[in-house]
């Protein structure tokens, strides 16, 4: 339903900054929310962050505090805002959209690797 494409990431050192941007196919105004999940080798997918059409924001606890959702509507794109980096921060991160109409599924990205390391 929606083509996502991520860039941003890369490799940084502990401590370090990097802002990921997903850019959306179509308005954002027409989706019901757009967020971040991750995951890293041996480990599940998780939710990091969502922002929806409202602007209601939710971040999980593990980066609250280091990691910000935010988004510009003129160009159909969200951010992660990500600071303080952690070794443990190091995954594939995903963008993810949600519809409106429940039946319509979530449209993913590619993915963008993260990886903190000295």
């Amino acid at each position: 339903q929606v083509q996502l494409v991520e860039s941003g990431g890369g490799l940084v050192q502990p401590g370090g900054s990097l802002r990921l941007s997903c850019t959306a196919s179509r308005s954002i105004f027409s989706i019901y929310s757009m967020g971040w999940y991750r995951q890293a080798p041996g480990k599940q997918r998780e939710k990091v962050a969502y922002i929806t059409s409202g602007g209601f924001t939710n971040i999980e606890d593990s980066v609250k505090g280091r990691f910000t959702i935010s988004r510009d509507n003129a160009k159909n794109t969200v951010y992660l805002q990500m600071n303080s980096l952690k070794p443990d921060d190091t995954a594939v991160y995903y963008c993810n959209a949600r519809e409106f109409v429940a039946e319509v599924p979530d449209s993913w990205g590619q993915g963008t690797q993260v990886t903190v390391s000295s």
